[in-house]
């Protein structure tokens, strides 16, 4: 039998250091700015790990800003001194 030519067959190499999506599905949580946010979490899919930190601390305080930003607005108002009560103790004779 003769010699046959050997044909190398170039297989995509993988290499389990590379980044790859994570494929972690975000809900809308109908805040715009906590969406934002929680949307930046994927540009971690495309770093290397030392790359995420950048992202998870920008995140962190995005998220941290809007939680802020809600006890800053104003609340319905707050009743102002004691409410007025009667007491059966308040009508002695």
């Amino acid at each position: 039998m003769a010699d046959e030519p050997s044909y190398a067959v170039d297989e995509p190499s993988y290499d389990p250091a590379a980044p790859a999506p994570l494929g972690v599905e975000r809900t809308p949580t109908g805040n715009a700015d906590v969406d934002s946010r929680l949307a930046r979490l994927g540009d971690a899919d495309h770093l290397a790990t030392d790359g995420h930190i950048e992202v998870y601390e920008d995140v962190h305080r995005g998220l941290r800003d809007a939680l802020t930003a809600l006890d800053e607005r104003p609340g319905p108002p707050v009743p102002s001194g004691t409410p007025a009560t009667s007491s059966s103790y308040d009508n002695r004779s």
